[in-house]
């Protein structure tokens, strides 16, 4: 059993000032494996407090400096690399061989670049007309991270929060809690001077409202529904703070006429598969020409039943449970929902995968003949479910995408690049996947419409813990 009994404030580890406990449940065998102390509103108004104390000095530290803490962070992260890979693993479900890459080493090297843009910080432009621009960073900042991609998410805020010279408090999902535990532990390690970096572990119904109101935040940054994220703005608006928010999504992924139906499919299966579909960026929703349409369906049958589901310590694995019980519940329902409108069931459903007879395991499901009127097709459902949907022409194809309240990501795959390019620039939403890349650590990743606003990674997610300042020159 692990047992984390203190919480990290002004650079100590310190209790918490109430006795509320979480206990986290592996969602693979649904036991009890860790327990964790959870703040009260008392506990974060110390931690803005100490924030506020330790920005000044921190703003003012050298970027070279800010740059040495940022990759003693790294290094330090990565001798901890697998004990990271297994508790996220435990906390969420994700097979161990795949949080290693994804949900630990790819976030350790985007922090990395974070440390790499610090020196940005510096730059001074003189500008015609008299007068010069500088970068400063908008000061102390509070962010709410999901249980999805517990680090991922982290680094995401903290990087460019740290390279800019900002201070932070963080409140981690209380789900999935541990690796930012980790990460308070390695920051007091290097020596990141205190107040720097707070981590306040609690209950959103608790603790979120003080987080995205305090008159002493500067800067809020939210990951996860769109309905919490609307409650967050509203709480910040009385103090006129800036608000970044990754929402929602229900992203479209367009498989162009003369794209090879199979090669797209097989990726675009297993692409959106992979986290057991617990992604905001999942390209659930499959748009084929008509022509094309039953061919790629099958495709995708034969795909989805070849993906193992199982032990998430199995490097055979692909999918394991979804977060939690209740995860498995919603999605459950879903299916059944996509059902009862008159979907057309190809494989999986609500069963659990032969084989396993406890946990939070869904079978990978995919649905055709939907339309974009169906709730499968329009609500994010948040597991391994995937809708395809036909089109009769590019026209369509990209009215059917674009038709939705979202905007986070998209997809297409074509062979001929004036239509990639035609597509994607058409696509209504902040990022564009053409033909299978990998996920970018340096490009901009956020959302359009209801999947929220502002930009991570990459220098645009620098930019937005900055302010920019003109000083206009007289004679």
């Amino acid at each position: 059993m692990i047992e984390h009994k203190q919480i990290y404030i002004d650079g100590q580890w310190v209790d918490a000032s109430g006795d509320g406990i979480t206990h986290l449940v592996n969602p693979a065998n649904e036991e009890v494996f860790a327990t964790v102390p959870m703040s009260t509103p008392d506990d974060v108004d110390k931690a803005i407090r100490a924030a506020r104390k330790a920005f000044i000095p921190w703003s003012q530290t050298p970027s070279a400096e800010r740059k040495a803490y940022i990759d003693a962070i790294c290094a330090k992260l990565t001798e901890r690399k697998d004990e990271l890979a297994s508790l996220i693993s435990q906390e969420m479900g994700i097979p161990v061989h795949f949080a290693l890459g994804i949900q630990v080493m790819g976030p350790i090297s985007g922090l990395s670049i974070f440390g790499d843009l610090a020196a940005t910080m510096d730059e001074t432009r003189e500008h015609d007309g008299g007068y010069i621009t500088v970068k400063e960073p908008i000061g102390v900042c509070s962010f709410i991270t999901p249980w999805n991609f517990p680090l991922f998410q982290v680094v995401a805020k903290v990087g460019p929060a740290l390279a800019a010279g900002c201070t932070c408090i963080l409140k981690p999902s209380e789900q999935t809690p541990l690796s930012t535990f980790i990460f308070a532990e390695v920051c007091a390690e290097v020596g990141l001077p205190a107040g720097v970096f707070n981590l306040v572990p609690g209950k959103g119904s608790v603790i979120g409202d003080v987080i995205s109101s305090h008159p002493e935040v500067d800067l809020v940054s939210f990951t996860g529904s769109t309905e919490v994220g609307v409650d967050i703005a509203k709480s910040a608006a009385g103090t006129v703070k800036r608000v970044c928010q990754e929402l929602g999504g229900k992203s479209p992924f367009i498989i162009a006429e003369d794209a090879p139906v199979a090669k797209a499919v097989k990726y675009v299966v297993k692409d959106s598969m992979f986290n057991s579909g617990q992604m905001c960026v999942q390209l659930s929703r499959i748009l084929v020409h008509e022509s094309q349409y039953e061919e790629a369906v099958e495709v995708a049958k034969t795909v989805a039943e070849s993906l193992a589901v199982g032990d998430p310590n199995d490097k055979g694995t692909f999918l394991g449970p979804l977060s939690s019980m209740q995860a498995r519940n919603s999605v459950v329902r879903f299916i059944e929902k996509g059902v009862a409108e008159g979907a057309r069931l190809v494989t999986g459903g609500t069963e659990l995968p032969e084989g396993v007879e406890k946990g939070a395991y869904v079978r990978p499901t995919i649905f055709a003949d939907v339309n974009n009127d169906m709730s499968i097709a329009r609500e994010e459902i948040f597991g391994p479910v995937l809708c395809f949907i036909p089109y009769k022409d590019e026209a369509e194809a990209i009215a059917i995408a674009n038709d939705t309240d979202f905007g986070l990501s998209s997809g297409v795959w074509a062979e001929n690049k004036d239509t990639q390019m035609r597509i994607a620039r058409q696509l209504r939403a902040g990022q564009v996947k053409v033909n299978g890349p990998a996920f970018s650590f340096a490009a901009p990743f956020g959302g359009y419409k209801m999947s929220g606003n502002g930009r991570e990674w990459g220098a645009s997610g620098l930019t937005e813990y900055t302010e920019e300042k003109a000083i206009l020159v007289g004679g």
